[in-house]
This record gives C-alpha cells, structure tokens and sequence, in this order.
C-alpha cells in the first residue's frame, strides 16, 4: 500500500513559533524520501491470526510521539541506518507488529501476522532542532511533520500497526517519531518495545522480553457482568458542550504544576475535608481533581449536568495472578466516577479527589474481569459525551530511550486524540514536576487558567 508510492520527494511545511518568543516565525520544510520502506523482521516469525484481548479493542486510536535526539559526540549521519536495523532486530520479538489489523470470525479486531513490515520513512528538515519550538503541548500541525501518517486510509484496518520516521535536521540532531495503535499496546508496553528497540540498537539484550499470549486475559465462559461499569454510560449534553467546541477555536495549552504548585495544591485538596483518611492524598488524586473540577467549571455546564471522569488505572499487579512482566498488551482498565456539575464545583476540592480515590479502589481482579466480560456481551465502548478522560504518562520512561545518541533532549505527544483526552506529563528536574495537558474553547480556556493562577 505504502510502498508503492512513486520514487519522488513530498515537501511538507508549517509555521511555528521561534523558542525565544520572537515575532518572526521560522518555516519549518521537511523532505519526505518516498517511497517508504517495509522492515521486515530479521528473521522468520510465526504467522496466522493473533489475539487481541477484550482491553485492547477499546482503544484502537492511532497515538503519535516524537522523541528528539542530539549528542555532541554523535552526529545523524547513521541514525537512520541504526535504527532500521535495530527495528528488524526488535520485529522479531514484538513480530505482531509488522502484521496488519484485520477481524476475527468473531467479529473483533485481531491482528493478521503476515511479515508484512512496519512502514519507515527518512526525512530532512530545513531547520536546526533547537528551533522547532517548545513541544510541551501537543501542536499537530507543526509536530504531525515528524511523523508518518496513512493519509490515504479509509479506516483502521487500512493503518499499519506502528509507522517510524527519522527526521535528520541540520544540526546534526534528529527526531524519531512513531504511530503506533493503542490497541498493540499501552503505555507501558510501548515504553518497553520502545526501550527495547533502543538496547538492540546499542547491541544490548533485551532487558525485559515481551510476553505475547493475550489469551490470559479471554473473556470467561459463561461471561460474569459483576460491577457497574458507568464508564460505558451515554451523558445527556445538556449544557451543549458540543456547540460550544464547534462555535470556538479549541486552545491547546501546557500548565506546569512545580514541587510547590503542587504542595498547595494537595493542602487545598484536603482542607473542609471529613471524608480522606489521615488528610492527605496522592499527587495524581489532588491533580485529576482539580483538572475535572476546573474543567467543568470552565466548560459552564448546568448544576444538573451529569459529568464523568474516566482515567487508566495499570492493572499488571492488581490481576489474580498478576500480569507476566513484559505483557506485551494492554493491562489497563477504565475506571470512573460520575456526579453533578453542580455538587462538583459547589463542594470543596477534597469532595472530588474522594471521588477519584473511590474510583482507584474500585478496580479489583473482579472489577476488571468483569470489564472485559461486559466488552464480550456487549461490545460496548466507552463513551465520552459530558466526561474528561485523564491519560497519565508521567511515570513512564519514554525520556530513558537510548538509540545510542543519548537520552531523548525532548519527548512528547504530537496531538491528544480527542477533545475530552487531558494528558499528565512528568517534567523539568528530576522530573518531579508535571505538565498538564489539555484543549479547551477559547473562553473556557481563559477561565481555567484564572483557575490555575489561584492556586
């Protein structure tokens, strides 16, 4: 599909805004060698149809990151050689992922292991690294030039597992960056084939081989529906939500919460509160609070408006028995609270993070074999009318990937998937500092960033 482009450059450009805040905006030009290439794995791999398990097929949305490389001692010049190699190297560990997504007799998605290869581009910007500006916040039309896209897929099925571009720019750093479908894995999966890419473009062994059988985690037989699962339960719009986002420009901003931010956060978060034990709570709870309580606020939604929070929690540990290290798949389930727009922001902060922390204890190995039963009766997905969906990468070690240049001098997501997607990065010195973020309407944006300044 890919690979029969015509021999031929593609010229891609955007404008973005200089680091040092000058008016002058640079254009930012990069060449696209076509056609792409197809890496295969380096060695033959089993073949036929692999399972993928009721956890991945929630998720089958295309995640885009770039990570940025530049070494004093290294130049770029065999970057592209490298990691090509290395990538047929890693194929023929994570070898699902040069096969392509197609549908089980069941009606799912699994993946067909044809070899097939995993789609790689070279590209040359026009530009030193150091001038493609602050990639703290998602800019798609900027950073979506780092990265390879499928534009002439009708649909999933017709989009690669994993896409890689290297990006040569005239420094002699370089950018990889990668689309890969959360349905192959989650965060931590990613991170792991990511790092392992890395080792064996060092010439390391694998630290942590991937374990590929997802058929741990099948739907029981009969399938128990035991919980309530409200992550899958349809908001009325009443405070017209949707209008809103269509009427005004959606505003991508970055706000960094420091050690000290995030003190005063937590000791706001557990003032007026009878309900949290020992007074205190954990940096995501104070965080994920607020963000839901700022946001709706900030979104103006009605007092009877129901609104939902949805965020990952890693089940790997919380299984019976836990998950092989290296499950290569997704080990995360949904979890939720739902409430009153009205009672969200009438009650104090501490109010909100119970919520979260309820939401926490709920997943179980009962809560989260239930899910997937409910998924295998009622291939039901979840649903993000009225709901703020909370993705934390701020314990990932994406910024520990080593190609042999060194450690990534910048990573980070090109885009949020969708509007209700808010994302928790880890950040600054010992990357104890967390960046939020978020997209939002213009005037809402305004009003939750007020919120964010009266921390």
């Amino acid at each position: 599909m890919v690979a029969e482009n015509n021999n031929k450059e593609v010229k891609l450009s955007a404008s973005m805004e200089n680091n040092n805040k000058k008016e002058s905006n640079i254009h930012l030009e990069v060449l696209q060698k076509e056609p792409a290439a197809l890496v295969k794995p380096e060695s033959e791999t089993p073949k036929g149809l692999y399972f993928l398990s009721n956890l991945d097929q929630n998720i089958a949305v295309i995640v885009r990151t770039i990570y940025c490389f530049k070494s004093e001692e290294r130049g770029n010049e065999e970057a592209v050689q490298v990691i090509k190699k290395a990538l047929s190297q890693v194929l023929v560990h994570y070898y699902p992922l040069s096969g392509r997504l197609t549908i089980s007799p069941e009606g799912k998605l699994t993946v067909d292991c044809t070899e097939e290869g995993v789609v790689f581009v070279e590209a040359e910007a026009n530009c030193k690294m150091d001038e493609i500006g602050d990639i703290t916040k998602p800019d798609p039309e900027t950073l979506g030039k780092l990265v390879y896209d499928v534009v002439e897929a009708k649909n999933i099925l017709e989009v690669p597992p994993v896409t890689a571009q290297v990006t040569k720019f005239k420094c002699g750093g370089f950018v990889l960056g990668l689309c890969m479908n959360h349905c192959m894995f989650d965060g931590i999966g990613a991170m792991e084939f990511v790092n392992s890419w890395g080792q064996l473009a060092r010439g390391l062994p694998l630290t942590t081989p991937p374990f590929s059988d997802r058929t741990i985690l099948t739907a029981r037989n009969p399938p128990k529906i035991e919980n309530l699962h409200q992550e899958f339960e349809e908001i009325e719009d009443k405070s017209n939500i949707n209008s809103l986002y269509s009427k005004e420009p959606t505003l991508h901003r970055s706000f960094c919460f420091d050690q000290e931010k995030i003190k005063k956060l937590k000791l706001q978060a557990t003032e007026n509160s009878e309900s949290l034990l020992g007074n205190s709570c954990t940096t995501f709870e104070a965080l994920s609070a607020f963000v839901w309580r700022a946001r709706t606020k900030s979104l103006k939604m009605l007092s009877d408006q129901k609104t939902k929070l949805l965020f990952a929690v890693d089940g790997r540990a919380k299984f019976e028995p836990q998950l092989p290290k290296g499950y290569f798949g997704n080990g995360i389930v949904l979890t939720n609270s739902i409430c009153e727009a009205g009672e969200l922001t009438e009650k104090p902060l501490s109010f909100a993070v119970g919520l979260v922390r309820e939401a926490i204890k709920m997943v179980t190995d009962g809560y989260m074999r239930s899910a997937i039963d409910y998924f295998e009766v009622t291939r039901a997905r979840p649903s993000l009318s009225s709901t703020l969906l909370i993705t934390t990468w701020s314990r990932l070690g994406f910024h520990t990937t080593d190609f042999g240049w060194g450690e990534p001098v910048l990573s980070g997501p090109v885009a949020l998937p969708e509007k209700e997607v808010t994302l928790f990065l880890s950040h600054g010195e010992q990357r104890r500092s967390i960046n939020v973020l978020l997209g939002l309407p213009a005037s809402a944006m305004d009003v939750f960033q007020e919120q964010f300044l009266q921390i």
